[in-house]
């Protein structure tokens, strides 16, 4: 029975391990994805503020996206502070499915649609396969 009871064991800690490995590709592709979109939005460059006249925002948007997204980024980083990360997910969420449903509604290419496609899934993925300590627990 102890042998049952260890092979059991054993799958649960290499699914546990395999889903933390998972959680750590996506959400690493997630912060640096959402890092060199902010940067390019706080610097304002010229196909970005060009893009942002073309979806109808103003320019001056540009700020308080890549600040926020700096901000997101750190708090899915950061240990400890599952609440703070829930929002950052959820603010990613949205802004990624706002900039996607934008570029569509304009009828944009899918070069100009992937970016924001492949983010949105990125968060997704990172927050589904978040491991158990950067999750809100009935008791918090």
């Amino acid at each position: 029975m102890s042998t049952v009871i260890s092979t059991e064991q054993k799958k649960k800690t290499n699914i546990t391990k395999r889903k933390k490995v998972i959680y750590w590709i996506f959400t690493v592709w997630l912060a640096l994805g959402m890092l060199s979109a902010a940067i390019v939005q706080l610097i304002q460059l010229d196909g970005e503020v060009d893009m942002m006249l073309h979806l109808g925002y103003p320019a001056y948007f540009l700020v308080l996206l890549g600040a926020s997204k700096i901000l997101g980024v750190i708090a899915i980083l950061v240990p400890k502070f599952p609440l703070l990360k829930e929002w950052a997910y959820a603010g990613f969420f949205f802004t990624m499915a706002g900039a996607l449903f934008s570029h569509i509604i304009l009828g944009d290419s899918f070069g100009d649609i992937y970016q924001s496609l492949l983010l949105l899934i990125l968060t997704v993925a990172s927050w589904y396969f978040r491991p158990g300590d950067r999750k809100i627990t009935g008791g918090q």
